[in-house]
């Protein structure tokens, strides 16, 4: 089992045919996710790697294949147009990997797809995978293996270090979530706890955050009051200058409430394992499960 997207999902890759589209397209292809369709204005009836068809647009492709997934790989400019086509077309889900998106962009695109039902998963994230149905990104499928560990990050990097020491230390996972670090996002940390465990499949979390925002110390209390899973998490950014943006753009520290001392203070106060290092993500998972 997994959480968001299984063997099920079929996948429509929203820029196809450009640079990035192109080669993680072919990447979830021979993972064997479910990529039934592209979409490339002005090259509909052409098709990639010789067998996925490519339209005009989103409404077309959902009408002729049954996509329920979309995934964005488009420039930041036309990103938000996609989701908007995405999530007007029936797709459930809607995977944005485009980084760059303005914020005041974000703004009108939360209710637009809350109203719709649609789950939106970033933007500026590597997306998702559960190893051995699905991949929706850019996560190396090569790192991954399949147990029963649940994944959310906000850090695309960290995520591929995190679950790399899981994965050659025995512990494989059930779903990776990237959930992105921009200040608006689509599924927060919240949205992804809760799914892992409801999950039968998922038997632990490792939940990655970093410096800036108050997400962390919600999700905290979260699993303070909602969880009987055992979670063990890092903090990135942890001597990272105040007042100094690091990669995110949620990644700022104003005040004290985005500091990785804080944050670390309210995951042990949840009873969450703390991470100094990644390379903890193993002793404390082992001790949590014992």
């Amino acid at each position: 089992m997994s959480i968001f997207a299984d063997k099920s999902t079929k996948l429509v890759v929203q820029g196809i045919t450009g640079r990035d589209g192109s080669f993680h397209a072919k990447q979830m292809l021979e993972y064997g996710t479910q990529v039934v369709a592209g979409v490339t204005p002005g090259k509909g009836g052409q098709t990639f790697e010789g067998s996925v068809p490519i339209f005009d647009t989103m409404a077309d492709a959902v009408r002729e294949t049954g996509a329920n997934a979309s995934v964005i790989y488009v420039p930041a400019r036309f990103a938000a147009d996609a989701v908007y086509e995405a999530a007007d077309s029936g797709v459930r889900l809607v995977v944005c990997i485009t980084e760059g998106l303005p914020v005041l962009d974000m703004t009108r695109v939360m209710p637009f797809v809350r109203e719709r039902g649609v789950r939106l998963i970033g933007p500026n994230c590597p997306g998702l995978i559960s190893p051995g149905q699905t991949k929706i990104g850019i996560i190396p499928g090569s790192i991954c293996r399949e147990g029963r560990i649940g994944v959310v990050s906000r850090s695309g990097t960290l995520t591929y270090e995190i679950v790399h020491q899981l994965s050659v230390n025995g512990f494989g996972q059930s779903s990776c979530v990237g959930i992105g670090g921009d200040p608006i996002i689509g599924t927060n940390f919240i949205d992804c706890l809760e799914a892992f465990e409801a999950d039968s499949a998922t038997d632990a979390v490792v939940m990655i955050g970093e410096i800036g925002g108050t997400d962390e110390q919600t999700a905290a209390q979260f699993v303070r009051e909602h969880m009987q899973k055992p979670v063990v998490g890092f903090i990135a950014g942890q001597t990272a200058p105040p007042g100094r943006r690091m990669g995110h753009a949620g990644a700022i520290i104003s005040g004290s409430s985005g500091t990785a001392a804080d944050k670390m203070a309210a995951f042990e106060e949840a009873g969450i394992g703390v991470m100094k290092r990644p390379a903890d993500v193993v002793p404390l998972l082992k001790a949590r499960r014992s």
